[in-house]
């Protein structure tokens, strides 16, 4: 549905102009670059970019090689939107997507949709009401093969607790399970692999960093105002959307709580399997919603002490179903 938005940021300026075909260069100041130092229509080859960080608005990625499209999502605790792709064409050309997607969500009969708000669910539009969905422009075409993390895990889960949990998050996804009513149509399929002593490719600031091969779901420090996040990395495809190479999620378990079981006196704790699966949902190509969709799953928020999200409302069926 939502196809990469080329967002070009020539004219703004910034520490480069863009080199074109031809062999031209150019040089780039030391450390974290922005959009601006990297425009849209510059060459990573010729600017010597592939391997440098570039950040926009409190989010980062790490540039990749061409060919490849690299996807920062965070969660936030205030449901503020965090997060934007930097996409390298074959010849090494940047495009970014820059777009407040939460802004664009898709509903039908509707045209304007306001930012997320940071306020508790206000129930605007029941669940299964809700046709509201945003995707990310690519998919898992074969089958999403993930590891977990070897250190410690969200709400202190044994490994094996963990990683029920997080099957049955993104079993919630591939299976589209809701209680709405609707058949699952959805056919993309995800398969555990085992434990590994690689990181998610995600910093302490909650960037990207560059890949390495493997889609690891761990714990570890964020951006204190980071619930979790997720990297996606994709390659082009014809026609399409891009396909998924890896996806990589991380929970901030150094300043937010999170529990597997909540109860009547949960305070300030996360559900568990809420946020994984609305990771999940960004893993498998979905991406934010945003004010008066507080029902659905792809919601920016997901909520403390609400388990809401374990299923998913009729907006998130109905984008997994436009992307498989």
């Amino acid at each position: 549905m939502a196809a990469l938005t080329v967002v070009s940021l020539a004219a703004l300026g910034g520490g480069v102009a863009p080199p074109r075909a031809g062999g031209e260069t150019c040089a780039l100041a030391p450390g974290a670059l922005t959009v601006e130092d990297l425009p849209a229509g510059s060459s990573v080859l010729g600017c010597a970019a592939v391997g440098r960080l570039v950040t926009h608005a409190g989010a980062g990625v790490t540039v990749p090689g061409p060919g490849t499209k690299v996807s920062v999502d965070a969660l936030t605790a205030d449901g503020s939107l965090h997060g934007f792709t930097l996409a390298v064409a074959a010849d090494g050309t940047v495009s970014y997507d820059l777009t407040d997607t939460a802004a664009h969500a898709r509903v039908p009969g509707a045209h304007h949709h306001a930012r997320a708000s940071a306020a508790a669910p206000r129930r605007a539009r029941a669940a299964c009401a809700d046709g509201a969905y945003a995707t990310t422009g690519h998919k898992e075409y074969d089958t999403y093969e993930w590891f977990l993390g070897d250190g410690a895990l969200p709400g202190n889960l044994a490994p094996d607790d963990a990683r029920r949990a997080f099957e049955d998050a993104i079993g919630t996804i591939t299976a589209s399970r809701n209680d709405c009513g609707f058949g699952d149509t959805v056919t993309a399929k995800a398969r555990f692999l085992s434990r590994t002593g690689n990181e998610a490719d995600i910093d302490r600031d909650a960037r990207c960093l560059a890949r390495d091969g493997l889609s690891v779901w761990d714990a570890g420090d964020l951006s204190a105002g980071v619930v979790a996040t997720t990297c996606s990395w994709s390659r082009a495809v014809p026609g399409g959307p891009d396909a998924l190479r890896e996806a990589d999620v991380r929970f901030n378990t150094r300043d937010h709580t999170f529990t597997d079981r909540l109860t009547d006196t949960c305070s300030n704790t996360y559900d568990l399997r809420s946020v994984a699966t609305h990771e999940a949902g960004h893993v498998f190509g979905l991406a934010h919603v945003g004010q008066s969709h507080e029902s659905q799953t792809m919601f920016t928020n997901s909520f403390v002490c609400s388990t809401t999200a374990r299923t998913l409302g009729r907006g998130d069926v109905l984008g997994l179903r436009a992307l498989y």
